[in-house]
């Protein structure tokens, strides 16, 4: 099988069906296995772009060290260490402190 080069994969295309425009710096839940964070606003019924790679600041709950696996609950919208019905964002860079934690996207 062949493939063919798309593109380098820093962002993805990402067509936005939610119902409402995706604001830029929002984390988006790509399925149940990974997340991004949306390059600019998203208007429904569109394509934009999300990064899938990076470092980013991202609000949080509870205790997360660093190495840790980070979950995005789309309940509270936060980054938490607990994987239970939370979707893989990625891992902390830093430890959490002040409500914030530092992750890399799983790419």
């Amino acid at each position: 099988m062949k493939a063919e080069y798309y593109q380098k994969g820093v962002t993805i295309d990402y067509k936005n069906t939610s119902g409402a425009t995706i604001a830029a710096n929002t984390i988006v839940a790509l399925g149940t296995t990974r997340c991004g964070v949306a390059g600019t606003d998203i208007p429904n019924n569109s394509v934009g772009s999300v990064f899938v790679e990076g470092v980013w600041i991202v609000p949080s709950t509870g205790t997360i060290a660093l190495g840790a696996a980070v979950y995005y609950d789309t309940s509270t919208e936060k980054a938490t260490a607990t994987a239970t019905s939370n979707v893989p964002l990625g891992w902390a860079v830093a430890a959490a402190e002040n409500d914030t934690v530092k992750i890399k996207l799983l790419g």
